[in-house]
């Protein structure tokens, strides 16, 4: 009996090894759900230790498959990963998959380039999106300062005393950049200098970046460029976020956000942002603080109502306050407004509200409509500017497509009411004179799909400017696209215009001893801008190679100059009587290894000057080479996460006041770089900290000061002549007058962080 249980047991183990050894083969086809192949997909069966790619018609093949029922593991960059169990008895076996693309860095959602939901890769304007991910890589106050490590976009700072500033794009100065929240122009004018702080950045989804003139959807403003800043969905958000950190210079920012329902058809998500930076430091040794002191404080509040047949409806809100003071070491309140001690202070309180409005009919038409009103009170020196800006603005949407046409037409109302106490307000006999302009503008644009590799866009705008007259601004794009989506084809080219804003061209005048001249009545800027854009992607195994060529041209005519050097006491600002040109190249650069490592690089190059009777003139804080990088790798084991982020920027030529300035002409080549560890704890917490400008470098290295005369900063011991220059003399052996104006980086050197982020969802 014994001896035929043995037999039996032997008769069932060389069963089982005949079938185990019983071996075939899985194949088949990977595409996405178009039908398109995908190349590079990664295909294997980790249990066993066996796994192939696909090849570029998206075919794949694992052979010696023992038979069994076994877990397949499918990752494809930009599709995600996918897993499901197959069976295989010994004999071959097809097996077809369909991965659905996520929604990741390929396959982005955009809407500032067409004012339509589009996937990136489908829209004929070139749009760059960086979510809050990336962001979190270089934490940072406000979006302002968020901003330094996009290629081809610069935040500048505009004064050393009060670190006011705005967005370069392609080297176009702040005017030309128009910064949108939600699609909404709120954040314009008087606010392109202070809006950009106190926006909770734990309520951004994501930014888009438009270059290049976007006149004929957005109208004004948008010559440069724009900038979408994109808050969440309430829906999307977590029930509880906040992100808290400090540094060394104890700076401490704070960002609050939660979601809640009110009944069963309103969600809301509201936010609040603090910033208390109290430390005056001078590093510099110049008895000036080397960083604006503040106290900030932003509430935003947004709300989504569920309608009927899922039509949108949504509210928000923001309110912003602010105190910032910066000057001489021993300035206080006290001395405000005086000629005591010097410093310049300035409050800022600012609401804003927004909505978007689908009508209740069968076409799809939607009403956007907003309003802010901002306050300011500021001093600088024994100088005060007092201000209020007011903005209407309405628009209304109708999206229709046409079989192959997209169509979209569109009526806008903008209406500005500007008022401060200086003279651009003033009537001829220097009564106080507010402006009022009223801006009704229409535009339509037609989005045509030729074929799947084929697509125009179309579009023109009309406006008319109570103050300006008639404006026409016409654009043209076409996409061309291969049947993978893997190389991607962009030509575009169109016409942007700019209205002269008051505020922005007099602040700097403001800041300093300059006296701002207006030589004549402003005329409006047009552009004519053409660019090239190519975007390819490159798959080496499970590796994804990204690039993001772009060339580009504008060409300005009546381009407002803002003069520094004919008379070093003045800022002259007049329409050019010539041409001025912008042009460049650019090239992004995005590498997503299987590993986890990212690695995002950028570079620009570009040369911006304007042309009068023939004399070629660099334009003033305008670097001809920038690059930014962000290069992030996680250790999946240990929760851990490395980035590593910096910039580059070439030299600027920069404003003297004479002859004999001891400053330099040219800026350095200067670079800020920072290193931030993030740790995981448990599901809902991150802890994360780093050091910023880790090479601490300060742009008065090198000069031998940055700030002119900051020991007479109301200029009592300066001599002038008859013409009004100041004279050479031994108290003032380069002949300068106060001018705090020289400014190209930032003046704060090196610096450690900690902070913690807390998501429930």
């Amino acid at each position: 009996m014994t001896r035929l249980k043995s037999l039996f047991t032997l008769i069932i183990i060389f069963i089982g090894f005949i079938t185990y050894a019983q071996t075939g083969t899985i194949s088949g086809k990977i595409t996405d759900p178009e039908g398109i192949p995908l190349k590079a997909t990664s295909v294997s069966i980790p249990k066993l230790k066996i796994g192939v790619s696909s090849d570029d018609a998206g075919n794949y093949k694992l052979e010696n498959v023992p038979s069994g029922t076994w877990a397949i593991e499918l990752n494809h960059i930009g599709f995600g990963f996918h897993k499901e169990s197959i069976t295989i008895n010994g004999a071959p076996l097809s097996k077809d998959f369909t991965l659905n693309e996520k929604s990741g860095e390929l396959q982005e959602v955009v809407v500032s380039g067409t004012m339509r939901e589009v996937s990136k890769l489908e829209s004929p304007v070139p749009v760059e999106v960086y979510t809050s991910k990336f962001f979190k890589a270089n934490p940072t106050p406000s979006l302002f300062d968020a901003l330094q490590n996009i290629n081809g976009v610069r935040p500048q700072l505009n004064c050393n005393v009060c670190n006011t500033g705005d967005i370069h794009i392609n080297g176009l100065e702040g005017p030309y950049t128009m910064i949108l929240i939600d699609g909404m122009p709120i954040v314009s004018g008087l606010a392109s200098v202070y809006g950009l702080s106190g926006i909770p950045q734990a309520l951004i989804d994501r930014v888009e970046i438009v270059k290049g003139p976007a006149s004929t959807l957005y109208g004004s403003e948008a010559v440069g460029g724009l900038i979408n800043v994109i808050t969440k969905k309430p829906g999307n958000a977590p029930v509880i976020s906040a992100d808290v950190f400090g540094t060394t210079w104890a700076e401490v920012n704070a960002d609050f956000a939660a979601k809640f329902n009110v009944g069963k058809k309103a969600e809301s998500l509201l936010g609040a942002n603090y910033f208390n930076y109290n430390n005056p430091i001078d590093n510099n040794n110049d008895n000036f603080t080397d960083v604006t002191l503040q106290n900030r404080i932003s509430i935003f509040n947004k709300w989504n109502f569920e309608r009927k047949d899922n039509r949108v409806f949504t509210l928000a809100g923001r309110y912003v306050y602010e105190d910032r003071w910066g000057g001489e070491m021993n300035w206080a309140k006290k001395y405000r407004g005086g000629d005591e001690v010097y410093g310049e202070s300035v409050y800022t309180s600012r609401w804003e509200v927004m909505g978007n409005y689908q009508l209740p009919v069968k076409e799809k038409i939607f009403f956007q409509f907003s309003a802010n009103s901002h306050d300011q009170n500021s001093v600088y020196g024994n100088m005060s500017y007092i201000a209020n800006q007011k903005i209407a603005f309405g628009q209304l949407t109708w999206f229709k497509a046409l079989g192959r046409h997209d169509l979209l037409t569109g009526l806008a109302y903008r209406y500005t009411y500007y008022d401060d106490n200086t003279p651009a307000t003033a009537d001829t006999n220097d009564k106080n004179k507010p402006t009022n302009t009223n801006l009704p503008g229409i535009f339509v644009q037609d989005e045509i799909t030729l074929n799947d590799n084929h697509k125009f866009l179309l579009g023109m705008r009309y406006d008319y400017n109570s103050l300006h007259g008639s404006i026409l601004t016409p654009r043209i794009n076409y996409k061309w696209s291969s049947d993978d989506k893997n190389n991607i084809l962009r030509l575009g080219f169109g016409n942007g215009y700019r209205v002269a804003n008051v505020f922005t061209e007099d602040h700097a005048a403001l800041t300093g001893a300059r006296d701002v001249v207006f030589i004549n009545d402003l005329k409006p800027e047009t552009s004519w801008n053409g660019n090239l854009n190519f975007v390819k992607k490159i798959y080496t195994g499970n590796t994804l190679f990204g690039i993001d060529a772009t060339a580009f041209y504008t060409y300005f005519t009546n381009k407002i100059i803002a003069d520094y050097d004919t008379d070093p006491t003045k800022i002259i600002y007049d329409n050019l009587d010539g041409h001025a040109i912008s042009q460049g190249i650019s090239l992004n650069l995005d590498v997503v290894f299987p590993n986890g490592l990212k690695i995002l690089a950028g570079a620009t190059a570009m040369d911006v000057y304007s042309k009068e009777e023939g004399e070629k003139t660099r334009q003033l804080f305008t670097e001809k080479f920038t690059g930014t990088w962000n290069v992030g790798y996680t250790f999946k084991s240990i929760g851990l996460t490395i980035d590593y982020t910096g910039n580059l920027y070439g030299p600027m030529r920069l404003p003297l006041l004479s002859d004999t300035d001891p400053r330099k002409e040219y800026s350095p080549w200067w670079s800020i770089q920072n290193i931030q560890l993030t740790k995981a704890v448990g599901k809902n917490i991150e802890v994360y900290g780093g050091v910023k400008n880790l090479l601490n470098w300060t742009p008065n290295k090198g000069n031998p000061f940055i700030i002119a005369r900051a020991n007479d900063p109301f200029d009592k011991n300066v001599q002038f002549n008859a013409d009004g220059q100041a004279m050479v003399t031994s108290d003032n052996p380069y002949g300068l007058t106060f001018d705090p104006s020289y400014v190209f980086g930032p003046n704060q050197g090196i610096r450690g962080f900690l902070g913690l982020r807390y998501n429930l969802h």
